[in-house]
């Protein structure tokens, strides 16, 4: 990323007011304790399980400072809650916010994009808020209904447009999140390979979560 153009890697600076996505929401709106779509007011969380550091497979924050391109590991224990890890993405020192990236055992992909108060959010596959907290949270964050455990369709939830300003247009990333053959890991890896920080990215995924 340190090594992309600054005309092929855009700012982490939006070109239009994410807020005109209805797959993102300001935190404000989030926080409203009557907003039934709060993080933290599914009582239904209690019932799934952290994920152990063994099924997190990464989670790493990408922003730009003084206009260079960083990528740093973040803690596992952020794999497990959606509100921590917005505010951790929200302290990064990002010219214009902070991207997330979070796999969980090759099937899971989370994308959070943090600009101040504002967030925008893609999970790979709807079916895992049945499984996984950080999935709950994020199909909670959004109002999104949860699909029934023996449905057999699943599909992305969320702003498919997340990064489009990045290099990945809805229709592309609509193909990664849809193609069987790719785990979340890769199907990420393809992501930061579209948004030019993909030897940093590796470099950090290798270091820190490499058996």
């Amino acid at each position: 990323m340190a090594d992309a153009d600054d005309d092929e890697y855009e700012s982490l600076d939006p070109d239009e007011d994410p807020r005109d996505s209805a797959s993102s929401r300001d935190l404000a709106e989030a926080d409203d304790p009557d907003d039934g779509a709060d993080v933290e007011g599914d009582d239904d969380l209690d019932d799934l399980e952290d994920a152990e550091p063994e099924d997190v497979d990464f989670i790493v924050a990408a922003y730009r400072e003084d206009g260079q391109s960083m990528v740093n590991a973040l803690s596992e224990d952020l794999a497990n809650d959606l509100d921590e890890l917005i505010l951790q993405l929200r302290r990064l020192p990002g010219d214009g916010g902070a991207v997330g990236l979070v796999s969980l055992v090759g099937e899971v992909a989370v994308i959070v994009r943090v600009r101040g108060r504002h967030v925008q959010l893609l999970l790979n596959d709807s079916a895992a808020a049945n499984d996984w907290p950080i999935a709950r949270d994020v199909a909670d964050f959004l109002g999104e209904d949860i699909p029934d455990e023996d449905d057999d369709e699943s599909e992305p939830i969320g702003d498919l447009g997340i990064l489009k300003d990045l290099g990945i247009s809805e229709f592309d990333l609509t193909a990664l999140c849809d193609d069987l053959d790719l785990g979340s890991d890769q199907l990420l890896t393809e992501v930061a390979d579209k948004i030019k920080i993909g030897p940093q990215f590796r470099k950090v995924v290798d270091a820190e979560f490499g058996d």
